[in-house]
């Protein structure tokens, strides 16, 4: 991160609030101070120890053996100069430069006890000092590299490359201090209203020069302390930011600081001779009040920054209120993913498809989740909430892996052609990463490119087009295939699949319940069929679940089908029996 510098009194520049928050969180695990004073002490103690026992000639009695009291100047001696060694390691540039202070200081009364008083045994300790020091400044300059690169990698660990703010890994940081000192907060969800009309209309790069200025907007509240309250902005990812708030003495405090941002938000922008107007929604969660736990309050805040934006009712401001009991629902099904991605409660089960004469097409992986107790989540329950929690990108690896795994082991016991295909959402496309991940994934599992099928839903060829279709066309060249799911229910056309490098089109299970409900429908699914066929795509029609339906789209020349006519989601041991002909 680049801190944002402000000038002191005398024209120096200091660091930024934000800096120096982060700064806390990376050097909060120091050595105790007391430490330094109690080396300090012990060292001390050891050298007078040195002097009296070096000039001593007493002689005290180990068992029946007579020992003479010089005998433990050495003892003595090392263990001083491990108190320094110490000292340097853990105390850092205080420990350094005392101890070589003490160490210089320390000559003269050595060649003094030498040179004057004949204290030959003083000899090894002018020696033991020398090499002392050599390890002190080993030492010294050995930490300072280390601590350097150690800051250099804390940077490029929490702060966003694009608005030079701290990162969701520092904020996350931030919380989980806070509430594991118990002390109150109040974690603000941001979420900044125009950027996507920005990107559509003026491209991307204009919309991250916006997000650029929105930022450093921020930036300037948080480090100057405008506000009046202790501020620590983050970006979270896309246009979506978080704000932690402390040292407010009251709710209003907090909903002055949440105003200063909306205004600077709202504050007309001008990029390049381009003026813009943004809005933001802001939900806040105060700290242990609303929620008592770091994931709780974090899920409280963003449950209420988007039920704000859901309200739509020109307030920006929302504080999360318990009683709505669908975000209370909502916080108990995104805990619950939480607990089972960290404890592999992800699991797949894979559904058959079928051709029109019942031979086996292949298998589609499908997410399922079970909470601590055992019991299943619905799909429909844990994948949005997934996709609200930007998790939904780990869920489809952990499913990933389980199905290639599955799949693998599979062909090696069939050797057939069949597919697998297999799921990815609309969020974890557009992740930067998302190409190396598939590729990383097929060399892991072994299976050829050729019988794996991508399945992305139709929304995509609307919402991403673009982004969507370059990911698409790096895939293909990897040799995969491409399925585009529950097409019909994005309102789009068959036009749009022309500017995509797609095999299959998966015709929605909802045109499949009604295809027998009039004349017109059975024609509806038999004109996409067709014109799927004209565009060389395959067919593979979901949810056939009664006999009618099969003969229809029999007649309609339609691919292939899955349902629970033929088949419904199998357990992996029950779908390798069927792939081995011993399931019927």
């Amino acid at each position: 991160m680049v801190p944002y510098m402000k000038k002191d009194g005398n024209g120096k520049e200091e660091r930024g609030v934000l800096e120096k928050t982060l700064d806390s969180l990376a050097f909060q695990r120091e050595a105790p101070k007391g430490l330094f004073f109690v080396l300090v002490i012990l060292y001390v103690a050891l050298s007078v120890a040195v002097r009296i026992t070096s000039t001593s000639q007493a002689v005290i009695m180990l068992g029946q053996n007579p020992v003479p009291l010089s005998v433990f100047t050495g003892v003595f001696s090392t263990v001083s100069n491990l108190c320094i060694i110490l000292m340097v390691f853990f105390c850092g540039k205080a420990g350094f430069v005392t101890s070589i202070i003490i160490l210089v200081i320390q000559y003269p009364m050595l060649l003094q006890g030498i040179i004057v008083h004949r204290t030959f045994a003083s000899i090894p300790g002018l020696f033991g000092n020398l090499l002392t020091i050599i390890v002190v400044i080993t030492i010294y300059l050995n930490n300072k590299k280390l601590g350097q690169y150690q800051q250099k990698l804390r940077e490029q660990a929490t702060t966003d490359l694009l608005t030079g703010l701290p990162n969701t890994f520092a904020s996350t940081e931030l919380v989980h201090e806070l509430t594991k000192q118990h002390k109150p907060f109040a974690a603000v969800s941001i979420d900044i209203d125009g950027i996507n009309s920005i990107n559509n209309t003026m491209g991307y790069d204009m919309g991250n020069k916006v997000l650029i200025e929105v930022a450093s907007r921020w930036k300037r509240i948080a480090d100057e302390g405008r506000s009046g309250t202790l501020d620590f902005i983050s970006r979270i990812n896309g246009d979506e930011f978080s704000l932690i708030i402390r040292r407010y003495h009251s709710l209003e405090d907090i909903e002055n600081t949440i105003r200063q941002y909306y205004e600077a938000v709202t504050d007309k922008i001008n990029i390049e001779g381009y003026d813009f107007s943004l809005t933001a929604s802001f939900g806040y969660a105060v700290f242990p009040f609303d929620a008592d736990e770091q994931d709780t309050i974090l899920s409280c805040s963003y449950a209420a920054m988007r039920e704000i934006k859901r309200l739509n009712n020109g307030e920006h401001t929302l504080r999360f209120n318990a009683d709505l009991f669908s975000i209370q629902n909502q916080l108990i099904i995104e805990n619950k993913i939480r607990y089972a991605l960290e404890n592999d409660l992800i699991y797949v089960n894979l559904q058959p498809q079928f051709d029109m004469s019942h031979r086996l097409r292949g298998f589609e992986a499908l997410a399922r989740m079970k909470d601590r107790d055992g019991h299943n989540i619905r799909p429909d329950e844990f994948i949005p909430a997934a996709e609200r929690l930007g998790l939904v990108s780990d869920v489809d690896l952990a499913v990933h892996k389980k199905a290639t795994a599955f799949f693998r082991e599979l062909l090696k016991k069939t050797a057939s052609d069949i597919t697998l295909s297999i799921n990815v959402s609309v969020k974890h496309l557009m992740k930067s990463d998302f190409v190396e991940e598939i590729r990383a994934l097929i060399q892991e599992s072994g299976i050829p490119a050729k019988q794996l099928e991508i399945e992305i839903t139709e929304s995509v060829l609307i919402e991403s087009a673009e982004k969507a279709a370059r990911s698409l066309t790096e895939l293909k060249a990897l040799g995969l295939r491409i399925a585009i799911d529950d097409f019909g229910t994005g309102y789009s056309s068959l036009s749009y699949l022309k500017n995509f490098p797609s095999d299959v089109l998966k015709i929605d299970k909802s045109f499949i319940d009604d295809i027998n409900t009039g004349a017109a429908s059975p024609k509806y699914v038999e004109a996409i069929i067709s014109l799927a066929h004209v565009m060389d795509l395959e067919v593979v029609a979901e949810g056939v679940e009664v006999a009618e339906q099969l003969e229809t789209l029999r007649s309609g020349n339609c691919d292939y089908i899955q349902g629970y006519i033929w088949g419904q989601p199998l357990s992996p041991e029950d779908a390798e029996e069927l792939a081995l002909g011993i399931r019927k």
